[in-house]
């Protein structure tokens, strides 16, 4: 068996690094989701080998129907999401016969963002009492403005901004940077979403948001999460491939009763999350889509939720609310589901084989905060040989504070990547996304159940897509409330130290 999950985890390591070197560049598909749908099959095999043991095969319909189906959700996910410039449209219509002669293309110029006689006007734009401008770096789809900053860094991005649209329009997005030297640089990139949404008629510019599409989701992953909730119940059901006996037994009200509180509880949990970032989103006109639920029939009944934006965040203070609303509206919904689940669970025996991630006997010290909110549940019940057989909200709840603390993590494009890189600006930000991909790795030896996710952040990039205005810090209000939600994620993978565990008397 530990064979089998050593394979299993290189395997999902190469598949990842294919994926993320091959396809990344060419689709706005998250590479997660599509490394998620190429190793489903695998999830699929492990799954039914820790069921039923690998003495037994799994049906040949099983393995064929997930491969095919994975095979064709991949290509509609990867199609979904690709970026096709305009001047490649034609390629297939252009493609010399077997009969025609190879004619070898010419290359094409270098194109540069502005012609050689705008550079006045593009100076023009940089009063020396504001930024005073040294060097002017040509790319072929950038300009890159180097000089000394004269004024405060928010008073600056706001008139180098007006300037340029007066002298430019729409042509161009300002970006505001700090280099790894610490001296902050302007960026000018062509703006191609202004150009897509004047070449694009109206009714196919609002098709950003697909309610139907998000609708479809939600109904599939109800009744996925609903099915992992009948099971938890203790309810045996048949093989998904066997629609006839799955259909009858779920076709019994009491049966699907079962499964609703943990499908419900989840469901609320990830959705609020997402809504966070969605609703925070449009606060700041930032263009994003509805959020969409990822339905399975196995494991948890979902992969999560997500949504994507499809605007630049303007500066650092939007990028910090966007990233916090969403951990911090799923953890207000998850505290008062968790707390009402534990006080309605049963207390059992905690012996040595309780694992974390058994329902059945949860051992509350494995987390500070979940042995704080036991205690305050469950009272003078709970004792120091107790372990918690979780109520389906409960595990729903529970599941809310562990995807609160993977979202936390301060790495990469997480939210607590987003959340440290507003705090502290990018430089800072891959430091601390460094250690906390070694810390996490560490604290996995000891807590065995964390080592495949400080496996997936050592291969997560810790470089984290700037702000327009990536210069100007937050608030004294908002840097609080950073460390509060770094304090939550301690608070929630860290075990009970003992002397806290003597003082509640668990």
């Amino acid at each position: 068996m530990a064979f089998w999950f050593l394979f299993i985890l290189l395997l999902g390591l190469a598949t990842y690094l294919m994926v993320q070197r091959s396809v990344a560049h060419i689709t706005r598909t998250p590479v997660w989701l599509l490394w998620l749908v190429l190793m489903t099959p695998a999830f699929l095999l492990s799954g039914w080998t820790l069921i039923y043991g690998a003495k037994q095969s799994p049906p040949p319909e099983l393995i064929l129907w997930s491969v095919f189906v994975c095979t064709v959700l991949y290509w509609v996910l990867f199609q979904w999401g690709r970026q096709i410039p305009r001047d490649t449209q034609t390629e297939a219509q252009t493609q010399p016969s077997e009969s025609q002669p190879t004619i070898q293309p010419t290359p094409e110029p270098i194109v540069r963002p502005i012609e050689p006689t705008e550079e006045t006007q593009l100076r023009n734009c940089f009063p020396w009492s504001v930024y005073y401008i040294q060097n002017i770096e040509y790319r072929p789809q950038s300009v890159i403005c180097r000089g000394q900053l004269r004024t405060k860094a928010s008073n600056a991005y706001q008139q180098i901004k007006t300037n340029i649209e007066a002298q430019f329009g729409d042509r161009f997005l300002l970006i505001f940077q700090e280099g790894f030297n610490g001296k902050p640089f302007f960026v000018l990139v062509p703006n191609t979403q202004a150009a897509k949404q004047t070449n694009t008629p109206r009714r196919n510019q609002e098709q950003l948001t697909r309610p139907g599409l998000a609708l479809m989701l939600l109904a599939a992953t109800l009744i996925t999460t609903t099915l992992v909730g009948v099971q938890n119940a203790g309810v045996s059901l048949p093989p998904i491939w066997q629609i006839g006996s799955l259909f009858k037994l779920l076709s019994n009200p009491d049966v699907l009763f079962k499964g609703l509180p943990y499908a419900l509880g989840l469901m609320t949990i990830l959705g609020i999350h997402e809504l966070g970032h969605y609703l925070t989103a449009r606060f700041y006109k930032i263009r994003s889509t509805l959020p969409y639920f990822i339905p399975v029939p196995f494991f948890l009944g979902t992969f999560g939720a997500f949504i994507q934006m499809r605007s630049p965040i303007p500066n650092r203070k939007a990028l910090f609310d966007i990233s916090i609303a969403g951990p911090l509206a799923g953890f207000v919904v998850t505290l008062p589901l968790l707390i009402w689940g534990l006080a309605h669970s049963d207390i059992v025996s905690l012996t040595e084989k309780t694992q974390l991630l058994n329902p059945d006997a949860l051992n509350p010290k494995y987390s500070i905060l979940l042995a704080i909110l036991s205690k305050l549940a469950l009272g003078s019940q709970l004792t120091a040989k107790s372990a918690l057989d979780l109520h389906p909200v409960a595990v729903a709840g529970f599941l809310g504070l562990v995807v609160t603390a993977l979202n936390l993590m301060p790495v990469g494009q997480l939210d607590g990547g987003h959340i440290v890189h507003a705090m502290f600006g990018q430089r800072t930000a891959i430091v601390i996304g460094q250690i906390a991909r070694v810390l996490l790795l560490l604290l996995s030896l000891v807590r065995e159940e964390f080592l495949v996710w400080a496996i997936i952040l050592l291969f997560m990039p810790l470089i984290d897509e700037p702000a327009l205005n990536d210069v100007t810090e937050l608030d004294n209000k908002r840097d609080v409330c950073g460390l509060l939600a770094m304090a939550l994620l301690i608070v929630i993978i860290l075990p009970l130290p003992q002397a806290i565990a003597n003082f509640l008397q668990i």
